[in-house]
């Protein structure tokens, strides 16, 4: 499916939410889910002994199912920032010049943690600041359904800004008792597979309970920033730089790709026929082609950076 995504910059705008249906297409997610098993116990596994060493790891807690990029799986990595998520995040954020700052892969079992939660915003782990509707344009988190996420498999549910417009830093959290109104309006997140859930960071939602018998769950959740928004991030790349999955990322990943992760663009003084060379000994599977111009291409790139 493809569709026109500027009409949902208002909707985004004004609700700080925006569900988009089947935004990626079956054929986008069929290279990436067979890495699923390579990663995380299938629905059977989990369920055929729940209480056994498979299952133990994910009854920790309901945030135990998260494992953060690189995945071990270059097909997940690069839907990660696939080309249609990288497109919805330029026009909610309004700019191309755009940075990815998380990307997590997350898995629920049914009965494995509660995952029932209260109404919250993310940004006590995703901003040394606080949420304002103001600025809320400088970054933006999607849920990524790599399977359908009907109501019994625990989709996120989300209450408009313009119910919430007027709420503190703190309290972050809000129950049911101390904010019944907005439990009673929010919407669902339910959505077949390849649907996105796009969402500011001062919107308030919340993890639902997976009902289903033997259900379970896969999304990948990404967050996007504004290059000038510093103050916004969860992951540090340089700490993952090392692991095969990272290598093997940037060999496959298009130069568009690679930029969201903040290398330097094409024409950047960083680029030097030293830089280069050193470059091609730690990636020698890399194209290194795009940041190898010649010097009056360069001049004239380096003087619009």
């Amino acid at each position: 499916m493809t569709c026109d995504l500027s009409g949902f910059a208002s909707e985004f705008a004004e609700h700080g939410v925006a569900i988009l249906p089947g935004l990626l297409s079956p054929d986008d997610l069929a290279p990436a889910l067979d890495g699923i098993a390579d990663i995380y116990p299938t629905a059977d596994e989990f369920h055929n002994d729940p209480k056994g060493r498979t299952a133990a790891p994910y009854r920790a807690d309901e945030f135990a199912g998260i494992r953060p990029f690189p995945f071990g799986s270059t097909e997940l990595n690069l839907l990660s920032v696939h080309p249609r998520l990288v497109e919805l995040a330029e026009v909610l954020l309004g700019t191309n010049d755009i940075r990815i700052y998380s990307a997590e892969l997350w898995a629920k079992y049914t009965g494995a943690a509660e995952y029932e939660q209260d109404l919250h915003r993310d940004y006590l782990n995703h901003t040394i600041l606080v949420p304002t509707a103001h600025v809320a344009r400088n970054q933006v988190e999607m849920f990524l359904y790599l399977h359908d996420v009907p109501k019994d498999l625990g989709p996120p549910h989300f209450v408009s800004r313009q119910l919430t417009r007027d709420a503190h830093a703190f309290p972050n959290w809000l129950s049911r008792d101390e904010r019944p109104g907005w439990y009673e309006v929010e919407v669902s997140g339910a959505a077949p597979a390849g649907s996105v859930v796009a969402f500011a960071i001062d919107t308030f939602h919340r993890g639902t309970a997976l009902t289903r018998p033997r259900g379970c769950r896969f999304t990948i959740q990404v967050g996007f920033r504004t290059a000038l928004a510093e103050w916004a991030g969860r992951i540090a790349w340089a700490n993952h730089s090392h692991e095969s999955a990272w290598y093997e990322f940037v060999r496959r990943a298009s130069l568009r790709q690679l930029l969201l992760f903040g290398f330097p663009p094409p024409g950047h003084p960083y680029w030097t026929g030293e830089t280069l060379a050193e470059m091609a000994l730690r990636y020698p599977s890399m194209d290194l082609a795009p940041f190898n111009l010649d010097q009056d291409t360069k001049s004239r790139v380096s003087k619009r950076l």
